[in-house]
């Protein structure tokens, strides 16, 4: 689904008819930022019957690089894992 998609459905399904795709895109669009100032902040951001986002830790490692077959390292990092609610899981 693209955002655009994402955003025609949700204009859709809002019970409040008045509620534009350009109102909508707004909401979206700070609704994600906050999310993602959260995650950043407070390293976690859970939505109930959705999951859960949180900062994991990748450790430094070895690598090759596909091309050459040559060893590169391949510096620690962080990124931001998803685990998925029982309810939403048990309906996929």
């Amino acid at each position: 689904m693209t955002k655009d998609e994402l955003i025609g459905a949700v204009a859709k399904n809002v019970k409040d008819s008045a509620l534009s795709k350009r109102l909508t895109a707004d909401v979206l669009d700070a609704a994600f930022d906050v999310i993602g100032k959260s995650i950043k902040k407070e390293k976690r951001f859970a939505y109930p019957g959705f999951g859960t986002f949180t900062v994991r830790s990748r450790k430094a490692r070895t690598g090759r690089n596909p091309q050459t077959g040559e060893e590169i390292k391949i510096k620690a990092s962080k990124t931001v894992g998803f685990k998925p609610a029982p309810t939403l899981k048990n309906t996929l």
